[in-house]
């Protein structure tokens, strides 16, 4: 049997093409695939930059920068994304595949389709950030898709905030769509996909905040 991924149908006819997966002996359109994806997040990190989203530290400097200078501090800032748009596409393609390849013994092929709805799905959420932080002025922590808002409420520590602003309503989905899909692929008990696929998160929770809370930072060296 031959699967031909599309990652859009996947979100809409689950059950089916775990079915389809599951029992395919050959797969196309992968890397395909994850090309396009490639390519999306730089467009959307991109975009986000052009718009001026995270780049508050190069604005508070626009007085004391000449008009050129400052032009290319935007340029740089703008590169410097779409960088970090291919970090972070490879990192959540390629990072989980692997690890829950060592987990599980399931194809790497397969588990990696997995990971690209995870990629799409995230990228989507980054997406509907747009709007809300240019039309409302609510950073992606305080989301109200995030536990970010509450977490505001209860504590001023930033990388608390962080941390739980990278917990949303998408990143809940993800989880119990990698456990799943996960279980389509591997005789493990469940709770075991449940805990190493929890575990794994809260890591990516951790890194997210901490990022975020040096983010401040390293911005101020490159630009300051």
């Amino acid at each position: 049997m031959t699967y031909y991924v599309n990652v859009f149908r996947i979100l809409f006819s689950l059950d089916d093409h775990l079915f389809r997966i599951r029992k395919a002996e050959k797969i196309h359109n992968l890397w395909k695939v994850s090309s396009l994806l490639f390519l999306l997040s730089i467009i959307i990190y991109a975009w986000m930059a052009f718009l001026g989203i995270g780049s508050d530290i190069i604005s508070t400097t626009a007085v004391q920068l000449t008009p050129v200078a400052y032009e290319q501090s935007k340029f740089w800032f703008i590169i410097g994304r779409m960088a970090y748009a291919v970090l972070f596409a490879a990192l959540i393609l390629f990072l989980p595949t692997l690890l829950f390849y060592l987990l599980t013994g399931a194809p790497f092929r397969k588990l990696l389709i997995m990971q690209q709805v995870v990629l799409l799905v995230m990228l989507i959420e980054r997406i509907i950030w747009i709007p809300l932080v240019t039309l409302n002025g609510l950073d992606w922590f305080v989301s109200p898709l995030s536990f970010g808002i509450i977490a505001s409420y209860i504590t001023e520590v930033p990388w608390a905030i962080y941390f739980f602003g990278a917990i949303s309503l998408f990143q809940l989905w993800i989880i119990w769509f990698q456990v799943k899909y996960l279980l389509q692929f591997t005789e493990l008990k469940k709770h075991w996909i449940w805990i190493n696929v929890i575990g794994l998160h809260i890591l990516f929770w951790c890194v997210t905040a901490l990022l975020a809370y040096v983010d401040t930072y390293i911005v101020s060296g490159w630009f300051g």
